[in-house]
């Protein structure tokens, strides 16, 4: 990446081709039982095609579109799934930008709730009759059912002890489901010296070397860049301080803006080091099986399971978590109602698809 700008119409051109290629894939995969990398598909599609190669700068812009892919996973092609990469339901409407972030959701959603912040859960002993939490501070919570909507990586690092221990098929399934990491830098700036667009793409020889900036400036008004790392290279990044990852991105963006100045203050993600997470969001690694949501997602007698990771439709979304959570939620209550009899005993929150449906507060949505 030399700063240049690249045509648009090589853009356009090779996006094509790269749609091309993953319409190929689907022919690789009908002919092989076994599974395979989405990479090592690609590589077989082009072996048959040779004019779907590209070279010079269409390489490169290629290997940006691969950049997109592996961000959108949040890990790399050679990781990913040939069997099962495109089987998400892609929800309609296209992408918007909450312009607030998600703050305005958790607060409402939080009224009238008691919640304990900064309570790391590190035991969840089950009973017959009800759940005990503990957490590092040495409290100790008591419920009649739990459920768990902990990070995948949480449950992978086996920092929660589970008392009694969680069966084999369940620990398989948190195991054979893959976490991917995805790191965001922003960066303010004191104004705006880049185009209007929603996007800044930096191309190169390797995906690995691609990446882009989100122009937040768009979206919000305020002059922010948020440059996106994805799969090995963002588990890298982590590897070093928050100055180094600025000096690097800054170091790109300076190759095509050259006038660009210091941000006057930034954040960096790390979330794939963060011990509340150990990662982002679930992806389907190579050889995944096709039960293992359904069995990540099934309760063990009073205690459910929530988060992004159980739903295969949806999984790595904000709505797949929520939905997973309402479907944990409706389920523990059966199961209250179920053995405890008596709806008048309980104080139970119920929930309805209308509801779902029906907006409770205003959001700023902007659609770049």
């Amino acid at each position: 990446m030399d700063g240049r700008k690249v045509p648009q119409e090589i853009v356009v051109e090779v996006g094509d081709v790269f749609k091309r290629i993953l319409k190929e894939t689907e022919k690789v995969r009908d002919e092989h039982k076994k599974d395979m990398s989405v990479l090592k598909a690609i590589s077989i599609v082009l072996d048959r095609n040779p004019e779907l190669r590209q070279e010079g700068l269409a390489y490169e812009v290629m290997q940006w579109y691969i950049c997109r892919m592996e961000a959108w996973f949040a890990a790399d092609t050679d990781m990913i799934s040939l069997k099962c990469w495109d089987q998400e339901q892609v929800l309609l409407g296209g992408h918007g930008l909450m312009v607030q972030g998600y703050d305005p959701i958790i607060k409402e959603l939080a009224k009238d709730i008691d919640i304990r912040l900064n309570h790391r859960v590190s035991k969840i002993s089950r009973g017959c009759d009800n759940v005990v939490v503990n957490v590092e501070n040495g409290l100790s919570f008591i419920a009649d059912a739990a459920i768990v909507t902990v990070p995948l990586g949480v449950l992978k690092a086996n920092l929660i002890q589970f008392e009694p221990k969680l069966p084999e098929w369940k620990v398989a399934a948190i195991s054979d489901i893959g976490v991917g990491n995805e790191n965001k830098i922003a960066l303010l700036f004191d104004r705006v010296f880049w185009p209007n667009v929603e996007l800044l793409g930096i191309v190169a020889r390797s995906s690995y070397s691609c990446g882009y900036f989100l122009n937040l400036h768009k979206a919000t008004g305020h002059p922010i860049l948020v440059y996106m790392a994805a799969g090995r290279f963002a588990d890298d990044l982590e590897k070093f301080s928050d100055e180094y990852a600025v000096n690097f991105v800054m170091s790109q963006l300076k190759k095509m803006f050259p006038d660009a100045t210091e941000p006057v203050q930034y954040l960096v993600s790390h979330w794939g080091t963060d011990p509340n997470s150990l990662g982002c969001y679930s992806y389907d690694p190579v050889g995944m099986a096709g039960d293992v949501y359904d069995k990540l997602r099934e309760p063990l007698d009073n205690l459910f399971f929530g988060g992004e990771a159980v739903t295969e439709e949806h999984q790595g979304s904000v709505h797949g978590a929520y939905s997973s959570g309402v479907l944990a939620a409706r389920n523990c209550e059966s199961h209250l109602l179920e053995r405890l009899g008596d709806f008048r005993k309980l104080q139970l929150i119920s929930f309805s698809d209308d509801a779902l449906l029906e907006p409770i507060f205003p959001l700023q949505i902007s659609r770049m």
